[in-house]
């Protein structure tokens, strides 16, 4: 039986998570919320849409007997991919939601939120419910870094570059970049011991790792300037055949958000256009640039197993960071029953491992065992480059 205190604590926590995704969008302008550049770009408005109607789909619909639906249409409009609900718009096609309005979209998340604040502390809240609660407020920090990330994008390609908000930038962490070794063995990996974890995390299992040695510190933008101005964007010796694709196709010759202007290179960020800081950590770079950089310096990429290992002796949390791992499930993974099954499984193809965190990450949102993924094309995600050999 929960006690009143631990209830009340629980309450806290949902609103907090929930009010902190309501914060990211403050500096927002109204037109900002409805703003679709790429497919892999959501508005803001829908994030905040769909991370409601989770809690409302998941949790008060199957398990609150007087709960009413908000709006019997806004399943439609934000379920993201899951098959089990039912029928969606097309992805692209969130950009043209001029309707709901953004005022009708935070009445939804009041809404909803009135009527979880209620169900937390009633007597339909039970064991049964606590792992989708505790699902649905990691799914909404997890849509709160793509919220920065998709704002930064938004933004990042307004060419007025609008300042999002002025933040002092961290600067590198003095010390010299050394590789630290690792002798071969045996080890383990994959999340062990309480508290929570996706399902790719799960099955911890043993793995034959040769002696290994990696960098304890990120490629910077002045080690990533040398590359280019050696000719890495020109050079096919150092590319996948795929990423040489990429490169030629899309005309690729610098990170996401650098710009050339005047003889100096410029980036955008969060707090607008600027010059380029060469001690800076690099950012928004693809699996295809992260490896054919690590080529170009005689070096690879970390694999995921090898990185976990690592993670204990260097810092990390700064950059999502590249491995050269496919995005495969771990031994004896199965998929839940039910739409919950949908969340990380079926993606388990044509997608690379990121680990550790960034920036954009929530607070308490990471942890070793953490599987991030995307295509090996993307740069929007606030990405960078750990080397290993």
């Amino acid at each position: 039986m929960e006690t009143k205190t631990s209830i009340i604590s629980l309450v806290k926590r949902y609103q907090d998570i929930r009010r902190h995704s309501t914060d990211i969008c403050a500096p927002l302008e109204i037109e900002d919320y409805v703003v679709q550049p790429i497919v892999d770009v959501s508005p803001p408005k829908w994030h905040l849409g769909h991370t409601t109607w989770f809690f409302e789909t998941f949790i008060l619909q199957p398990y609150d007997p007087s709960y009413k639906v908000f709006d019997s249409q806004y399943n439609f409009v934000f379920n993201s991919y899951y098959e089990t609900i039912g029928a969606r718009i097309i992805r692209t096609d969130r950009g043209n939601l001029s309707r709901p309005s953004v005022a009708d979209v935070y009445r939804y998340r009041d809404y909803v939120d009135d009527k979880m604040a209620i169900f937390l502390e009633s007597k339909y809240m039970t064991e049964a419910v606590e792992p989708l609660l505790e699902l649905g407020l990691n799914h909404e920090q997890q849509h709160q870094e793509l919220l920065l990330t998709d704002i930064k994008f938004i933004l990042g390609h307004n060419p007025l570059f609008p300042i999002y908000k002025n933040e002092t930038i961290q600067k590198i962490e003095a010390g010299d970049q050394k590789m630290i070794p690792f002798s071969g063995g045996v080890y383990e990996v994959g999340f062990s011991g309480t508290g929570f974890c996706f399902d790719n995390e799960l099955g911890r299992h043993k793995v034959y790792l040769n002696d290994f040695e990696i960098s304890n510190h990120l490629v910077t933008n002045g080690e990533y300037l040398e590359f280019m101005a050696a000719g890495g964007y020109t050079d096919f010796r150092h590319w996948h055949a795929d990423g040489w694709n990429w490169v030629k196709d899309k005309g690729m010759t610098s990170p996401l958000y650098w710009h050339y202007i005047d003889g100096k290179w410029m980036m955008y960020s969060l707090n607008g256009l600027h010059e380029i800081d060469p001690d800076q950590e690099l950012c928004h770079i693809s699996f295809y640039e992260a490896s054919a950089y690590a080529s170009w310096k005689g070096l690879r990429l970390p694999t995921e197993q090898e990185w976990e290992i690592a993670s204990f002796a260097f810092d990390w949390g700064k950059r999502w960071e590249w491995t050269n791992s496919a995005y495969l499930p771990y031994p004896g993974f199965t998929k839940e029953p039910g739409a919950v099954g949908e969340y990380n499984g079926k993606f388990m193809v044509n997608q690379m491992v990121l680990r550790g965190a960034s920036e954009a990450t929530p607070k308490g949102h990471s942890r070793p065992t953490y599987r991030n993924f995307f295509q090996a094309d993307l740069q929007w995600q606030f990405s960078g480059i750990r080397l290993a050999r």
